[in-house]
């Protein structure tokens, strides 16, 4: 457990955080977060809170990336741990967000889909002995996708103060970067997803002759 990979631990306790604080009825409990008034828009702290949860992880998730590459501390266990951390925290928090109407299903339903799609390839690869190299396009939507759901968790502002909408665009855009590099990941592995059949049909000529 080197601190890249307790970094990527504490990532997955922190998500595990803002998806109790975000679905946790503390009404139940006679628990409220108060509310504030940022001009016209009443914001609930609990949100703030959640922003700054996210805002955390998501950096973490930048750091033990570097702290492994750059102190040689890559390791499987740290590479799996992750993959997870990284979906539990960003695939969660759209769900919910999503099922809280603060942001459309069809992002959340796009993202998740390109995600699934992806990991099934990095998967079928790893199975051959190959590996799928991340695309910039990947990463692209990552920083997209974070940004966006750090403002939409601050209620869009200050923006929304001038009504422009950049937690929505920001989604928007990590969306169309989401299908791109989606198709990209596939273009770029075609060969290894078929590959199993073309084998066993060259397996089944030579058992012929």
């Amino acid at each position: 457990m080197n601190l890249a990979n307790k970094i990527t631990m504490f990532r997955i306790f922190l998500t595990v955080l803002l998806i109790v604080l975000l679905l946790f009825p503390f009404y139940m409990v006679n628990l409220e977060f108060p509310k504030i008034l940022v001009g016209t828009i009443s914001v609930d702290v609990k949100y703030l809170i959640a922003a700054g949860i996210f805002a955390v992880a998501s950096i973490s998730d930048a750091l033990d990336g570097y702290i492994a590459r750059s102190r040689n501390m890559v390791t499987d266990f740290g590479k799996m741990t992750d993959a997870i951390a990284d979906k539990m925290l960003v695939n969660s928090t759209l769900i919910i967000l999503s099922a809280q109407g603060m942001i459309s299903p069809v992002i959340t339903v796009i993202v998740v889909f390109r995600d699934t799609v992806v990991d099934t390839i990095k998967m079928l690869a790893g199975s051959k002995g190959k590996v799928v190299a991340a695309r910039k396009s990947g990463k692209v939507k990552t920083t997209f996708l974070m940004l966006g759901i750090i403002f939409t968790l601050c209620y869009n502002l200050p923006f929304e103060l001038f009504n422009l909408d950049i937690a929505n665009f920001l989604l928007v855009l990590a969306t169309i970067f989401a299908i791109i590099s989606g198709m990209q990941y596939y273009i770029d592995n075609k060969e290894i997803i078929f590959s199993k059949e073309e084998k066993l049909e060259i397996e089944d000529e030579n058992i012929q002759k």
